[in-house]
């Protein structure tokens, strides 16, 4: 008999935990409810720090975002982000897609590499979940994915300003050492015609597998037997400030184009000075940038995480503010395509203390419009540049 009765205590408090587990999972009435968003991004490996940086930015929104919640359609919700390492792998990247949609429901993944990127939009419109694409690659919105959202601006406005500037200074040979990776490749494909058409000359191009290689000696020692006046380097920031410290090294005393993936700021933080990067042309890092909440988000990303923030960290930060002001506007956080037509009304309901970046609108193709800014070292301090 007592037996009997322990049996029916446990199978009882076993029914209720079932029951409760039920009804938090289904967001029963009055219950917040979850929205699931995907992350597959390098966690590890050479670039971890770039990906580290960029999920920073998304956890710090998630959090925020989620002490109060947001409400749709009456429904109170929170966002769960489900960040899965594809070590910059674009096959990687594929599968923890699948896996992200299948297992988690996500209508919406953040990418930050264009090989990822690629990967996923082989199947997102089929599988109707949106891709945030956190890439300066043109190639991504020009193929026509109209579930694809591209966070930073192309680099296409960087070739002239940056070519000209390292010309004007250094001369006109140049030595190209891009990324073994597709936004290397698509990057010195884009610069080199460019150098070529104004006058200059490419002595020597080579590529850097950051996956295997850590010294780069051997590869800058054949790029210098050709006495080039700048060096066209980029990919994450950490591995490409070795780049510039071996250069110099070598005693390489030119210029450095620095592709936008790498920021000066977090580069002067491998190589302890500004020094190192003497004449280097790069983008704006986002310390030395002035919009409506730039400088509330650094004091609580420095708060937060003890150092600087890029601009990776701040454009998905914003990223993610954008897109529950798009599910708000779409009055659904589950249709990607619904989403996705609302990205304007996300953009134009941003609250001004969430704007990191100042960005107006989002075009046809899925781009964000973005100024160009662009930064130099000069004399060991960063020296801001117009850009027309």
């Amino acid at each position: 008999m007592r037996k009997v009765k322990f049996l029916f205590i446990i199978s009882l408090a076993f029914a209720v935990v079932m029951m409760a587990a039920c009804s938090q999972s289904s967001g029963g009435s009055g219950e917040e409810k979850v929205v699931n968003i995907g992350y597959s991004g390098p966690l590890s490996g050479a670039a971890a720090f770039y990906g580290e940086n960029t999920l920073n930015g998304l956890k710090m929104a998630v959090d925020e975002i989620n002490k109060e919640g947001f409400e749709v359609e009456g429904e109170k919700y929170k966002l769960n982000l489900v960040s899965l390492d594809d070590k910059y792998m674009p096959n990687e990247t594929a599968s923890n897609g699948k896996r992200l949609v299948q297992e988690n429901k996500t209508p919406i993944i953040f990418s930050p590499h264009s090989g990822g990127i690629a990967a996923l939009q082989v199947f997102n419109e089929m599988d109707n979940f949106l891709i945030v694409a956190y890439s300066s690659e043109p190639d991504i919105t020009e193929r026509g994915n109209k579930l694809t959202v591209r966070i930073p601006p192309s680099y296409a406005g960087y070739i002239e300003p940056f070519s000209t500037y390292a010309m004007d200074r250094f001369g006109k040979k140049m030595a190209a050492l891009p990324p073994v990776t597709q936004y290397g490749k698509d990057w010195a494909e884009a610069i080199i015609p460019y150098w070529e058409e104004n006058g200059g000359e490419v002595v020597h191009q080579a590529s850097i597998d950051f996956s295997k290689d850590t010294d780069f000696f051997t590869i800058l020692t054949n790029a210098l037997k050709q006495d080039p006046d700048v060096l066209f380097i980029g990919g994450a920031s950490e591995p490409t400030a070795k780049v510039a410290m071996q250069a110099r090294e070598l005693g390489f005393d030119g210029g450095f184009i620095i592709m936008d993936q790498a920021k000066l700021d977090e580069m002067k933080n491998v190589t302890q000075s500004y020094d190192v990067l003497e004449g280097a042309v790069g983008v704006t890092p986002l310390i030395h940038t002035e919009y409506p909440g730039t400088a509330e988000f650094i004091d609580k990303y420095r708060e937060l995480y003890n150092k600087d923030p890029g601009s990776e960290a701040g454009y998905h930060y914003l990223a993610t503010y954008v897109l529950v002001e798009a599910m708000k506007a779409a009055g659904n956080v589950e249709d990607a395509k619904l989403i996705r037509e609302h990205i304007q009304a996300g953009l134009d309901q941003l609250p001004e203390d969430k704007k990191v970046y100042e960005i107006p609108s989002v075009e046809d193709d899925g781009g964000f419009v973005n100024l160009i800014r662009m930064a130099t070292v000069e004399d060991g301090e960063i020296v801001l540049k117009e850009v027309d």
